[in-house]
């Protein structure tokens, strides 16, 4: 994407200022918020490519204000809930927790059932450790395994959003970005995972949350 295709996609002028990049972001980000979109695939790609456009469009713009710092970006990164018990797997979340069951899909064997218990067990103390490759693996080979598996593919965004917020927790920008938008590819419908992965992102751009 060359930078006269970033200003036609954020509605601006070429040689905008900061400011007026920012603003435009916030604007048409908000016409994709999940209140809005109820999770449509093709607003989820609008997000995506207004990102990518902001990000190139700030890299090229002089800012008003110096960026966060290392320092700043950690003050603000919100804490990582640890686990709590009872919640139902029916819920959307960001956050894999104990549950009393894993849903049965009714075309799925009793062995795969069991196979998708244990990898839920081990996906949640993986993401506990923050061994996130290894969580996105088995995640990953799961979801390879049972393809139809709703609860599967929500279980596998989760692991790529955790990963993208570990990846700007400790300042890799790209590699987050990559992953938070393959969090909102895989379950687009989940309204609590766009929340996140909007937060994510704008703590990744050094912008206040709206």
């Amino acid at each position: 994407m060359n930078l006269a295709d970033c200003y036609r996609i954020l509605g601006l002028r070429t040689g905008a200022s900061y400011e007026e990049i920012k603003s435009s972001y916030r604007r048409l980000a908000r016409q994709c918020h999940p209140d809005v979109s109820s999770g449509n695939q093709q607003y989820a790609e609008k997000f995506i490519q207004l990102t990518d456009a902001y990000r190139q469009l700030i890299n090229a713009a002089s800012p008003i204000s110096p960026p966060l710092t290392a320092t700043d970006r950690s003050a603000r990164s919100p804490t990582v809930p640890s686990p709590q018990p009872s919640v139902p797997s029916q819920t959307h979340s960001t956050n894999l927790r104990p549950q009393p069951t894993i849903q049965k899909d009714p075309d799925t064997s009793p062995n795969d059932h069991r196979l998708k218990e244990h990898a839920y067990l081990q996906l949640q103390q993986m993401l506990r450790e923050q061994r996130f490759p290894r969580a996105i693996a088995l995640i990953e080979g799961l979801a390879q395994r049972l393809p139809h598996d709703m609860e599967v593919r929500q279980w596998q965004a989760i692991a790529y959003q955790r990963w993208g917020r570990h990846l700007v927790d400790t300042n890799q920008p790209d590699k987050a970005r990559l992953y938070l938008n393959k969090a909102l590819r895989t379950d687009p419908r989940n309204k609590a995972l766009w929340f996140e992965v909007d937060r994510d992102m704008r703590r990744l751009e050094g912008i206040e949350i709206f």
